[in-house]
Order: C-alpha cells, then sequence, then structure tokens
C-alpha cells in the first residue's frame, strides 16, 4: 500500500480548510471535520455542561466510536458527574475518556483543594490544563463547543484554528446563537443538564461557579468578581497559564 502523505503544517491546513468550509453549517464541518484528511485523528473535549449535549448529540448520530474527553478536575458539581455517565450511555458513546489530574500534582501543588482561592489560574492548569494536553497527545485535532456569543474574547471565533503546531481546534458551532441550541434540543428531546433549571446556564467546577441573575451573561457565573474568563484550555500557542506545572510524561 502506498504511504500515506504527510500532513501539511498547522496554519496552512487551518488556513485551507476556513476557505473551504466557511459557508459551511456546523453540521457539515463537524461531518467534514471527522472525515476530512488534511484534519487527521480527531478527538471531542466535552465537559458535559449545560450546551455539551448538542455535539455529544451529533457526534453520536456521524460516529458514536469517536474519542471524547471529559476531563474531571475532581471539583466538579455531582450533578455534572451524574449527567456525563447517563448521558454517555443514553447516547451510546463508546470511547468516553475520563481523565483526572496526575495524583502526584495534585499532592504537591493542591493536596488541600484551596488553590483555587488564592490562585485560580494555577488551579484551571493543574487539573485542566495539563491534563488534557497530556490526553490530546496522539490526536491532529480536537472538537471544541465553544461560540462567538459566549465571550468578547470569542467574537471572531473560525470554525477551524491552529492550537498548536501539531493540532488543530475545531469550532463546528461556533455561530451558533442561545436560540440555535435551545431549538436543537428541545427539537430532539435531549436531556438538559440539572443545573441549568437550578440558574447555572454556563457550569464549570463547583467552588469557581455560582448561579446567575436575570439579565446577566450566562457566563457571569464563571469566576465571579475575577478578572477571569477562560480555564486555559483555549489559549493558543501556548499562551495558556503553566505556573510551573508540569505535564507528565
Amino acid at each position: 500500500m502506498p504511504l500515506e502523505a504527510p500532513l501539511e503544517p498547522v496554519s496552512v491546513r487551518v488556513d485551507d480548510l476556513n476557505r473551504r468550509y466557511r459557508h459551511h453549517g456546523a453540521t457539515a464541518v463537524l461531518e467534514h471535520a471527522l472525515a476530512d484528511p488534511q484534519v487527521g485523528r480527531t478527538a471531542l473535549v466535552s465537559s458535559f455542561g449545560a450546551e455539551s449535549v448538542v455535539l455529544l448529540h451529533l457526534i453520536s448520530i456521524m460516529d458514536r466510536t469517536t474519542p471524547v474527553l471529559f476531563i474531571d478536575t475532581e471539583m466538579l458539581f455531582a450533578e455534572t458527574l451524574t449527567y456525563q455517565q447517563e448521558l454517555s450511555e443514553r447516547l451510546g458513546l463508546t470511547d468516553v475518556r475520563v481523565i483526572k489530574p496526575a495524583r502526584e500534582q495534585v499532592f504537591e501543588h493542591d493536596n488541600e483543594g484551596l488553590l483555587h482561592l488564592h490562585n485560580p489560574d494555577a488551579c484551571c492548569a493543574l487539573r485542566k490544563t495539563v491534563p488534557l494536553q497530556n490526553a490530546l497527545d496522539g490526536f491532529d485535532a480536537w472538537i471544541t463547543g465553544r461560540k462567538r456569543y459566549q465571550a468578547g474574547t470569542r467574537a471572531a471565533l473560525e470554525f477551524f484554528e491552529v492550537d498548536n503546531e501539531s493540532r488543530i481546534k475545531i469550532n463546528p458551532l461556533a455561530h451558533w446563537t442561545p436560540e440555535d441550541l435551545r431549538d436543537y434540543i428541545d427539537e430532539n428531546r435531549l436531556p438538559r443538564h440539572p443545573m441549568v433549571a437550578k440558574g447555572y446556564p454556563s457550569i464549570g467546577c463547583a467552588p469557581c461557579t455560582s448561579p446567575v441573575g436575570t439579565g446577566e451573561d450566562p457566563r457571569a457565573g464563571r469566576w465571579r468578581d475575577q478578572n477571569k474568563e477562560e480555564c486555559g484550555i483555549h489559549f493558543v500557542n501556548g499562551k495558556a497559564v503553566r505556573l510551573n506545572i508540569e505535564r507528565t510524561t
């Protein structure tokens, strides 16, 4: 058999993918991402949060064997853990990988579970960013559920982005609105995260997530009253805060 041609540099592939799929919808972008040889080996990274069911359902229809990476920071709401198990079973997802922070790293840097109180960036790096980067080794691309409306830092979000020199980030729902998400969930009769009904439209770790009041931005409850909008996993080209917490080998 002939050898497969090596992949082009990530930046070249991203430009080409955005050019080719710029006018496609979310479903078409996701279908192409799973099959396009310029994308490569792909995983879906899911928080099993308030809106995660949309992408998870789409994946279950297109290819339920797609690897799904779920980062259990060990500080999540109990409802999230239950929802993850029940939803995975209901959708028939066959390769859900539960990723946790390295025990020795937690013992060294956050043995009492209080790091989030004085250094939330370091806590995110320890419990989410570094474990995810380790889990993504071996993948050429990963799928996210980010949308343009979620934050000012995401207002110009493209379908395909450069994650680093060896990996692409895919945002098939980039152009979806809150109404699009609600309609999809309702039309497909999908189960919602139980915390949504309690006033949590955006759900992260329990210590750093609070209910959102009427008229507030949906992400207002994430790191409330702190100068922080992202956990770090979505910063590009090494810009995520690592704070001396090394990747495991």
